[in-house]
This record gives structure tokens, sequence and C-alpha cells, in this order.
């Protein structure tokens, strides 16, 4: 069983968004297969954070240019969410990059995150996006 299993839970219903958290969760679960192996390797969790911090800023622009584009009143809160979730990530990362492990404290954050984001405070903008012709 995967360390975050997908759950329909996290299906918000807007397919290009439905896809891109699906791959943040994924990236999530091989970061924790490979702390979990018996060696993990330095060059395979370097490219698991960097790519879990690209896309995820990648994510962000995509949600926060609808936001935009349809004038989404809830924009710079959620933005803020973004932004403050973006430190904190390069912040392991760069950590990681000076010689720090990545830590089940790393998994934790990534998972609560997620699952708080996702199933709350993306939800939110859900009917917004649809009354807009998002799908």
């Amino acid at each position: 069983m995967p360390f975050m299993p997908w759950s329909d839970a996290f299906v918000l219903g807007i397919d290009s968004i439905d896809k891109q958290h699906r791959w943040l969760v994924d990236a999530t679960n091989r970061l924790h297969d490979q702390i979990e192996s018996h060696q993990p390797e330095n060059k395979v969790l370097r490219e698991i954070l960097e790519g879990l911090v690209d896309y995820t800023m990648n994510h962000f622009i995509f949600e926060e240019d609808l936001f935009n584009r349809l004038g989404y009143v809830e924009h710079d809160a959620h933005k803020a969410k973004h932004d403050e979730f973006s430190v904190h990530a390069v912040e392991l990362l760069i950590r990681f990059e000076k010689g720090e492990s990545v830590t089940y404290e790393t998994l934790e954050f990534l998972q609560n995150w997620l699952i708080e984001h996702i199933m709350k405070v993306d939800r939110a903008y859900v009917p917004f996006l649809k009354a807009h012709g998002v799908e």
C-alpha cells in the first residue's frame, strides 16, 4: 500500500488540476519508497525533490493564471498559501543539498499539506471555476 494512497476524495472534478494533484501524490509516494529502501540514492532523492518543487511551482502558476483570468476573488489568499508552501519546499531542497537527510518529517509535511490544500483550500474554488466553464 502506498504511503499516500490516491483517493476519490482528492478528485475535484477539474481534469487538468486532478491530473496535476495525482502527479504530486505519486511523487510523494516515490519519495517515500526511496526513503524506505535499504540504501536510498541521493541522486534519485534529489531528482524527486527537484521534481516536486518544479512541478508544484508550475501547478501553482497554472491555478493562479486561471484565478487571474477569471477574476477569482480569493486569489490573493490562495496565492499566499502557495507562496508559503513554496518557501518551505525550497528550504527542504536546500537543506538536502547541504547534506541533510530526507526524513519522515518531510514526507509528513508533504502529505499533510497536500491533503489540507486539495481537500479544503482547492475545493473552495471548484464552484467558481466550474461556473466559468473550467472542467
